[in-house]
């Protein structure tokens, strides 16, 4: 039987939970669990009552790593997906290697006390994992995950050699609030504020947060404002695509936001300092991370689009050649079919492939890997059956 654990309660994990009680083919038992046992059963509710699957739930802190170990013993799932906070990965994956678990997740390792954002962590479990028999997937969400499928497949089937890379992430959903983040408040800031940095001729060239501007004409949603920040892909992928020489991400912010977010880092609202008030020590992201609308509260009000790609640059049979491959994705539609808006199922769905990936065996070797050292082909047909169709363009804009 394929049993899959869910460890995560938030909207990325509820349309994790909807996308596999879709696939029974392949998920022929489901568990979710999280510190709120709460949110787990409202999920396996919404499960139940749309597609007929009972999702067992179970309370679990993840940090706790004897419990969560005792806790994959009892129920030996073939793989853990963790779609918990990305401070949380290292102890997931101490349980999965103690209990000799498959384990998968869609970000990187983020240490709390520090906003950096690196693989040396997780790559450093390679050994163990593969001398325990066990695989760890990781980044298999849709920045990263998808974004390190897409390259794969250029360089597969449509580029010899890929020169330059620019990722480009926009969402142009308005969910009618003065100021929200789409996911995590606390790692959504932490990544904004953080200084950008990118791949130029074999080396990382870092620059303040927010100080590369461009505009960019999306398919579908128009041109939008994008700023250059760094994202966790860029490590791998410069790593597996040695050729590459330029390599960048960009992401879409609103004049009205970028306005919120720089009031709140002036009065140190963002801040990941202890300080004291009142006799404790508290962390200021974290308070305003409670004080802000849960994401997982967007979906209703979100309407709009996400367009999310990847242009390429590079040579085929000895010509200059430019690709164009993203994904589009409606807010509304993403809510009527899950109950989360397009941030959350864009994570989602890739997390559910690549789980799928894994249990079926078209991904499956002992070690640590990034997705993009897999065959893309069968990740790239399941996006176009499961909710997120990928469109191509052999003459794209590209950024100046």
């Amino acid at each position: 039987m394929n049993h899959v654990l869910i460890i995560g309660a938030g909207g990325v994990a509820n349309v994790v939970a909807h996308k596999c009680a879709e696939d029974k083919n392949t998920f022929h038992k489901i568990t979710l669990a999280s510190r709120t046992l709460a949110k787990c059963d409202a999920i396996a509710a919404a499960v139940k009552a749309k597609h007929g699957v009972t999702i067992d739930t179970r309370q679990i802190d993840a940090d706790d790593v004897p419990a969560l170990t005792r806790l994959l013993e009892e129920l030996r799932p073939q793989l853990v997906l963790n779609i918990a906070l990305p401070y949380q990965d290292l102890h997931i994956m101490d349980a999965c290697l103690a209990a000799g678990i498959d384990y998968l997740d869609t970000a990187n390792y983020e240490p709390p006390e520090e906003a950096k954002f690196e693989y040396k962590w997780q790559w450093a479990y390679e050994d163990r994992f593969r001398e325990r028999g066990i695989m760890a997937l990781l980044g298999s969400g849709f920045d990263p995950g998808v974004t390190n499928v897409f390259t794969a497949y250029i360089k597969k089937h449509l580029l010899d050699e890929i020169h330059e890379l620019d990722i480009i992430d926009a969402n142009a959903g308005d969910h009618g609030l003065p100021f929200a983040t789409n996911f995590n408040p606390e790692i959504n800031i932490r990544e904004i504020t953080a200084d950008a940095r990118h791949w130029e001729n074999g080396a990382w060239q870092t620059t303040p947060a927010l100080s590369h501007k461009r505009v960019f004409d999306f398919p579908q949603i128009g041109e939008k404002n994008i700023y250059m920040m760094y994202h966790e892909e860029l490590e791998s992928l410069v790593k597996h695509f040695p050729e590459i020489k330029t390599a960048r991400f960009w992401m879409t912010f609103s004049d009205n936001y970028l306005n919120h977010l720089k009031v709140l880092e002036n009065v140190g609202m963002t801040s990941i300092e202890p300080i004291d008030f009142e006799g404790k020590k508290i962390i200021p992201l974290q308070f305003l991370k409670a004080v802000l609308p849960d994401p997982a509260s967007l979906g209703p009000l979100t309407k709009g689009k996400t367009n999310i790609g990847c242009i390429f640059r590079g040579k085929k049979d000895g010509k200059d050649k430019n690709y164009y491959l993203y994904n589009v994705c409606d807010h509304e539609k993403c809510y009527a079919e899950v109950g989360s808006q397009a941030v959350a199922y864009t994570t989602g769905v890739p997390a559910m492939i690549g789980a799928m990936m894994v249990m079926t065996g078209k991904w499956r070797r002992p070690g640590v890997f990034n997705v993009e050292e897999f065959d893309p082909d069968p990740f790239m047909d399941a996006l176009n059956v499961w909710g997120l169709p990928w469109q191509e363009s052999h003459s794209p804009v590209l950024v100046d």
